[in-house]
């Protein structure tokens, strides 16, 4: 009986923040999968062992959740001024697609810490000891991320005593800044494509519910957690176990997609699954995270939930965290208006995990509001690498 052997890539699986990712350097993969298209598509899938029917991704290299189920691309950079290329693909867990739509804000903490160790930053850039400054191009948003990753003896430092809540062992620190995070008119026209801070936001099955509608960092649609039934301390077993509320939840970020001219039919929301992000918000409250830990009240200035790929984020998104902080910044929106109003230039928010602090600076010019960065601190950490194996036919 004929059979097809596996083909060797060389790869890197990484942590970035609280997710993890398959790592490819662009010349490693073979060449139909250098280009997009379905070849690539089908190669990232079986890496991660989606499509899967038992969502356990035994014959994969995923992990089930979307926080897993991840892989990137890096090459040194086509743009002036930028030292790699970075592209990322969200895989379906239960479906057959990889969505190309946005940006892994956690991953990008990674993808500063991957060019050093494939070699992608000049080496007269990098110093011998201190931090080396990584200027990254997001390819899937057309945006520039700017990575300070610590460096020892001419090495990424992966060791260290930051902690993140939403990961276990302390790492070193990597401070990211996403410019001009905001969308410039390619898809929704403006940070804000509604023209309004908050909007009414009409649900088929549920109603109208306030909601303010932003891109930047990521498209994302937030609600009020009272005005859905919600208090803003759940976890992740409180919503994800329940199918009602799961669809109830994609009823509101099908309804936002479509407001915000993301899509054009509800059908096109089943090959977007990664975006628009749907988030739901509150006025502080006591709680006690996923780990036990006790968050209280005055330790923070909102508490924020938000799903990925149909499932409440066990912590936070990196690129939900700068729609956060970015919004936070706005008087009159309703992340704004959930820290207690007015101006300010960083929140610390609640999550399922514990807390995360994250900076943005808006302003409001002749065109609207503006946000020239957002800022917030990740760790990452390389956790194998060698090669991915996968059948020769699977591509």
């Amino acid at each position: 009986m004929s059979h097809i052997p596996q083909v060797r890539i060389a790869a890197t699986y990484m942590r970035g923040g609280t997710s993890k990712g398959v790592f490819f350097k662009l010349d490693d993969l073979p060449e139909r999968c250098r280009v997009p298209g379905a070849a690539r598509d089908a190669l990232f899938m079986r890496v991660i062992g989606s499509p899967d029917p038992y969502a356990a991704h035994i014959d994969g290299m995923g992990g089930a959740t979307s926080s897993t189920s991840k892989c990137v691309i890096l090459s040194r950079s086509s743009q002036l001024d930028h030292d790699v290329d970075y592209l990322y693909g969200q895989v379906s867990i239960d479906k057959a697609f990889v969505d190309w739509s946005g940006n892994c804000g956690n991953l990008s903490t990674a993808a500063g810490a991957f060019a050093l160790h494939a070699g992608l930053v000049d080496a007269e850039r990098i110093p011998e000891n201190g931090v080396c400054v990584v200027r990254i191009w997001q390819a899937n948003i057309q945006k520039t991320i700017i990575a300070h990753v610590p460096v020892n003896k001419g090495q990424v430092q992966e060791t260290g005593d930051f902690e993140l809540d939403g990961v276990t062992f302390p790492a070193a620190e990597i401070v990211l800044e996403f410019l001009d995070p905001s969308d410039d008119g390619e898809e929704g026209g403006s940070m804000f494509p509604t023209g309004s801070l908050v909007d009414y936001l009409d649900v088929p099955g549920i109603g109208t519910l306030k909601a303010t509608m932003i891109s930047a960092g990521i498209p994302t649609v937030f609600v009020n957690a009272e005005d859905i039934g919600y208090s803003g301390t759940e976890l992740r077993e409180d919503i994800n176990g329940n199918p009602e509320a799961l669809a109830r939840f994609e009823a509101i970020r099908v309804a936002g997609a479509l407001r915000m001219g993301l899509i054009k039919t509800a059908a096109e929301a089943l090959s977007r699954q990664h975006t628009p992000k749907i988030a739901f918000v509150a006025k502080p409250k006591d709680y006690a995270a996923s780990s036990g830990k006790l968050i209280a009240a005055a330790d923070v200035d909102l508490l924020v939930r938000a799903l990925s790929m149909g499932k409440l984020h066990h912590a936070m998104m990196g690129t939900c965290a700068v729609a956060i902080g970015t919004a936070a910044a706005i008087p009159g929106t309703l992340v704004n208006l959930a820290a207690g109003g007015g101006a300010r230039s960083a929140v610390c928010f609640g999550h399922p995990s514990g807390t995360l602090r994250v900076g943005a600076e808006a302003s409001l010019e002749d065109a609207g509001w503006v946000v020239k960065k957002a800022i917030m601190s990740r760790s990452a950490r390389v956790l194998m690498e060698g090669w991915v194996l996968v059948p020769g036919d699977a591509f």
